[in-house]
C-alpha cells in the first residue's frame, strides 16, 4: 500500500471537499490546514510544506473559474496540479535505453536504502525489455555484497562482475565496465557500496568512480522510511556527482515517504523508479500523476490495466477486472479475480488502484492476507457450478458438504461468503459514487 497514511490523510481531507455544501473560504482553510497537518505528519520539509499551500489557497480562492468548472471542482484540481508539479511535472520519466548501445547506469545512496535489491529489480524491468545485463559489484564494504549480488543477477538472468581480491572499488567498478562492454552488454548496472552525508572519503570514492566509468545516469537510490534525513542525502550526493534521477525505495506502508518526495525537490531530479514490495518484479515507473491520484484516492486504473496486461496469459484477469469495475459478479468471478490477483499482489494494492475504492472500502475489507486467499480458493473449488454462479443458495447442508471436501471448517465458509457480501455491497456503492466523483483526467482536458 503505497504511503498509506499520507493517502488516508490527504483522502480524507479531499473527501471533506466533496462532501462541502458550499466550497468558501472556510472549507478552502480547513482543507489547507488538513493537506499541511498530512504532509508534515509523513515528514514532508516544513518549507516545502508551506510554500505548496501558499499555493493552493491563492490558486483556489483568487483564480477565475473555468467555463463549466465549480469552486470544488478548481479546489482538487489545484491540490492534483500542485502536488503533481511538486513531483516533477505530469509525465513519467520513461527509461528507454537503445538496443545494440551500451549504457551505465551508477546506483548511489546511503547503506540500506536498498541498492542491491533495487539492482536486480531493474535488471528485471530492463529483462522484459530484451535487452542484456550486466551487475557489477563495487561494494567491496558490505559483508555479503559480493554473494547477495552475484545470486541476485543469476536470478534476474544477468552477467554479473566482482572481485573479491581487489580492494579498489574505482578499480572494480571501471574494470567491471570494460569487461561488460567488450562482451556487447547492453545495460550495466553498478552498483555502489552505502555511504553517509558525513563520510566524505567515500562520497569522494563516489565521484571517482562516476569519473571512472562515465555513467550515462547517477540514480539515487533512497529509503521511503528516512524521513526528512532524505533531503539532507539527496544534497550531499547531488553536490559530490549530479544525480540524474531517483528511484524511492520501501513505498509499501511507510509514513515517512513524504521526506523521500522532499528529496525531489532538493536534487530536481525525476523519480524515475518506485519499489512497490521485496519481490523483484515489484517495480514501477513512476508517474506523477498516477502516484498522486492513488495519494488524493482518485485510484489509478491505468497502472492496474497495464499490470493485468502483463499477466494476462489466461482470459480471466480482463473478465474478472470488468467484473469488479461494473459492481456485478459471483463467487465464480471471485476466484477467478484471486487467480488473477496472486499474481498481482495483494488484495489492497488491487483495490486502491480503483479509483474511489481507497476512499470508500473498510481496512478490514481490503486485508485479506494470502494464507486466507489460498483457503478461500480451495473452498470455492469444493463448490458446484451452481453454487459459485448462484451463492445465496448455499444452505446449511451445502456448507457441511463443502466444509468435508474442501478440508476446512464451517466457519471459513461463513467467513469467505460474508467477505463475498460485503465487497458485492461497497463495490455497489463504490460504483454509484464513482459516477458523481471528479475524474482527474476531465480535469486536466480542460
Amino acid at each position: 500500500m503505497v504511503l498509506d497514511s499520507l493517502s488516508g490523510a490527504l483522502g480524507s481531507a479531499i473527501k471533506k471537499v466533496l462532501r462541502a455544501p458550499v466550497v468558501d473560504e472556510k472549507v478552502v482553510k480547513e482543507l489547507i490546514r488538513d493537506i499541511q497537518r498530512a504532509l508534515l505528519q509523513s515528514d514532508v520539509n516544513v518549507k516545502l510544506v508551506l510554500e505548496l499551500s501558499k499555493n493552493i489557497e491563492k490558486k483556489i480562492l483568487e483564480e477565475d473559474l473555468p467555463p463549466g468548472i465549480t469552486r470544488r471542482e478548481l479546489a482538487i484540481k489545484v491540490v492534483y496540479d500542485e502536488l503533481v508539479g511538486l513531483l516533477g511535472g505530469d509525465k513519467p520519466q520513461l527509461p528507454k535505453y537503445p538496443k545494440g548501445r551500451t549504457t551505465i547506469v551508477l546506483l548511489v545512496g546511503i547503506q540500506g536504502s536498498g541498492k542491491t535489491t533495487s539492482a536486480s529489480k531493474l535488471t528485471f524491468y530492463f529483462k522484459k525489455q530484451g535487452l542484456s545485463m550486466g551487475l557489477v559489484c563495487a561494494d567491496n564494504f558490505r559483508a555479503g555484497a559480493y554473494d547477495q549480488l552475484s545470486q541476485l543477477a543469476t536470478k534476474a538472468g544477468a552477467e554479473f562482475y566482482g572481485d573479491r581480491t581487489n580492494s579498489n572499488a574505482v578499480d572494480i567498478a571501471k574494470n567491471g565496465v570494460k569487461a561488460f562492454k567488450e562482451k556487447g552488454i547492453e545495460v550495466i548496472i553498478v552498483d555502489t557500496a552505502g555511504r553517509h552525508k558525513n563520510e566524505s572519503d567515500l562520497l569522494s570514492e563516489i565521484s571517482q568512480i562516476a569519473e571512472a566509468v562515465k555513467p550515462d545516469e547517477i540514480m539515487l537510490v533512497l529509503d521511503g522510511t528516512i524521513g526528512q534525513q532524505a533531503m539532507q542525502q539527496a544534497e550531499a550526493f547531488d553536490q559530490t556527482t549530479k544525480i540524474g534521477t531517483i528511484f524511492l525505495t520501501k513505498l509499501d506502508g511507510s509514513a515517512k515517504g513524504g521526506g523521500a518526495l522532499s528529496a525531489v525537490a532538493a536534487t530536481k531530479a525525476p523519480i524515475r523508479f518506485i519499489g512497490t514490495g521485496e519481490g523483484m518484479e515489484e517495480i514501477e515507473v513512476f508517474s506523477p500523476g498516477r502516484f498522486v491520484s492513488r495519494l488524493l484516492g482518485m485510484g489509478d486504473i491505468e497502472a492496474l490495466v497495464e499490470k493485468v496486461n502483463e499477466i494476462q496469459s489466461t482470459t480471466v484477469g480482463k473478465k474478472s477486472m470488468t467484473a469488479i469495475a461494473s459492481g456485478r459478479f459471483t463467487l465464480k468471478d471471485l476466484y477467478a479475480q484471486m487467480q488473477t490477483m496472486r499474481k498481482m499482489g495483494p488484495l489492497s494494492k488491487v483495490l486502491q488502484s480503483i479509483p474511489g475504492m481507497g476512499m470508500n472500502v473498510p481496512k478490514e475489507a481490503m486485508e485479506v492476507s494470502e494464507v486466507k486467499m489460498k483457503k478461500w480458493m480451495v473452498i470455492m473449488q469444493s463448490m458446484t457450478e451452481e453454487e459459485l454462479t448462484d451463492p445465496q443458495i448455499i444452505d446449511g447442508s451445502r456448507v457441511r458438504r463443502i466444509s468435508r471436501g474442501s478440508g476446512t471448517a464451517p466457519k471459513d465458509i461463513k467467513e469467505l461468503l460474508d467477505q463475498y457480501r460485503m465487497s458485492k455491497k461497497f463495490i455497489k456503492q463504490f460504483v454509484t459514487k464513482q459516477k458523481r466523483m471528479p475524474s482527474m483526467k476531465d480535469f486536466t482536458k480542460r
